[in-house]
């Protein structure tokens, strides 16, 4: 089957880092398979991608000289038309809008820095607004649900950033950071749907940590750590790969994504030297996190999504050349391997649009 030959209700977009592609794929639901769109030129290290809210644009991170962010729109039969792109003062780890969908916000590991730069009324987002110095190794950046703060993970450093956000500006809170516990290196996180609640990923230590969210102050208090790994797992801790010694050959925990069920009942986690993805069971009145199990994936398994119904996960790999879909089972969690198809090189990001 070809995209002429059907349309698609939910489209899955992948960046292709190392052929400077986005990828596009129909989910074929009958079939429980993902059918080949189109791949849409980009450039060299595309790497982080984020939608508008209202899901009718999509945002690409360039990493690589001029470094930029992409704007593109999204068609109704789910293709691509590239618009025009904005400068940004950094390579960028992490890319997200705000709640609003007028600004988007970025974080970059190498520079240590977080932006926001501007989205204009047709889509489109402009040069970096303003580009803060942030702690060691920004990575991850994200506005609370009432779009009033805004935090950031600094993996060098164990600590989240806490901040006020008003009209693209961001000014540190009051505690201006939280600490996270000491080596885990805070990478990615998501809010449980009912917004109660953040979940970090330590890449390094192969851990959740739940914080209780203030909503009313924008502050975060710890709950408690759960290991999104089995005991099983013969992975030393792991550390920046700039501080492994040249003919180090230790298998070190090396966390990557992070994402949650719409019902906020099941947390996933990608762990890229043993190649697995883990389902964590949530309690959705304490934040509570409980591992059910771990099982094997794509190679070097980068960035996965959750489809917004929260049936399907899709999986790809930066060191595999297909990507692979599941099925949740919404009672247990349990991910079913479905279905897989092919992918550019270096795999990285997946995003997914689901049309009316």
């Amino acid at each position: 089957m070809s995209h002429a030959d059907t349309t698609f209700d939910t489209v899955v977009y992948v960046t292709n880092a190392g052929d400077g592609t986005i990828g596009s794929y129909g989910l074929d639901r009958q079939a429980q398979r993902l059918v080949p769109m189109a791949t849409t030129p980009a450039a060299e290290n595309v790497m982080p991608l984020a939608l508008s809210p209202d899901r009718r644009f999509l945002y690409a991170g360039v990493r690589s000289e001029p470094l930029r962010a992409l704007s593109f729109r999204i068609e109704p039969d789910g293709t691509l038309s590239e618009l025009s792109s904005g400068a940004l003062e950094g390579s960028m780890a992490y890319i997200e809008t705000d709640r609003s969908g007028r600004y988007l916000l970025a974080a970059s590991y190498g520079g240590s820095v977080v932006s926001t730069s501007p989205i204009d009324e047709h889509g489109v987002v402009g040069d970096a607004l303003e580009t803060l110095p942030s702690g060691k190794s920004a990575h991850a950046i994200a506005a609370t649900p009432d779009n009033r703060y805004v935090f950031a993970t600094h993996l060098g450093d164990d600590t989240l950033a806490q901040y006020r956000f008003e009209d693209g500006t961001l000014t540190p809170n009051d505690p201006p950071l939280v600490d996270v516990e000491s080596g885990s290196g805070p990478r990615h996180f998501v809010f449980a749907p009912n917004g109660r609640f953040v979940f970090v990923l330590g890449e390094f230590s192969g851990s959740v940590t739940t914080f209780a969210l203030d909503a009313e102050s924008g502050t975060l208090s710890h709950v408690a750590v759960c290991s999104a790994l089995p005991d099983s797992m013969a992975l030393a801790p792991g550390m920046p790969q700039e501080n492994i010694p040249a003919g180090d050959d230790t298998q070190r925990i090396w966390a990557a994504d992070i994402h949650i069920t719409p019902d906020g009942r099941h947390l996933y986690v990608s762990e890229r030297t043993s190649s697995t993805l883990s389902t964590l069971r949530v309690d959705p009145d304490s934040g509570q996190l409980e591992f059910i199990a771990s099982q094997p994936t794509v190679k070097q398994p980068r960035g996965f999504e959750i489809d917004p119904t929260g049936r399907y996960l899709v999986a790809v790999g930066e060191r595999s050349d297909h990507l692979i879909l599941y099925a949740i089972d919404p009672a247990s969690g349990t991910l079913e391997h479905l279905s897989e198809a092919p992918v550019g090189a270096k795999a990285n990001w997946v995003e997914i649009v689901a049309f009316d």
